[in-house]
């Protein structure tokens, strides 16, 4: 299980919403300032995006929590996120290479595209099928002082 602290902001039914601190270790690194991703911390600030997660406790707006989500359906997550788009634009482009005769990167790359955007639809498919699956939530673990 994987842990943060977080602060509630709002109570729904069955839910609450949090807010938890964005982490970000690029202050310490001697390369902030080449580094795309300071760049970007820098730019984005510290906004909090609320988080649904689930809960059985009495909370009140302001408590602080501990959250959680099992770590399978973290790498789930993660790899449908990221690996689906990726592997349905190469199997795409890998089809449009074999389709032309002689081999055209115009076809390759548009239907590299196209696989690109499936496997985007895909993952927008399988977000809204476990959408309510509690196996994906994140849950409150427990109320702190």
């Amino acid at each position: 299980m994987i842990e943060e602290c977080a602060r509630v902001v709002a109570i729904g039914e069955g839910c609450a919403w949090v807010e938890t601190q964005r982490k970000s270790s690029c202050g310490a690194c001697s390369l902030k300032s080449g580094c795309g991703t300071a760049a970007l911390a820098k730019v984005l600030g510290q906004r909090n995006d609320p988080v649904r997660v689930l809960n059985t406790l009495p909370l009140n707006v302001g408590d602080q929590v501990k959250i959680g989500i099992a770590e399978q359906a973290l790498v789930k997550g993660s790899a449908a996120v990221y690996l689906a788009p990726l592997v349905t634009m190469v199997m795409g482009a890998i089809v449009g290479r074999g389709m032309s005769s002689p081999p055209s990167e115009v076809v390759s790359i548009l239907l590299g595209l196209l696989g690109f955007a499936g496997g985007l639809l895909w993952v927008n498919a399988y977000s809204y099928k476990i959408r309510n699956d509690t196996r994906f939530q994140p849950v409150v673990l427990q109320r702190l002082a």
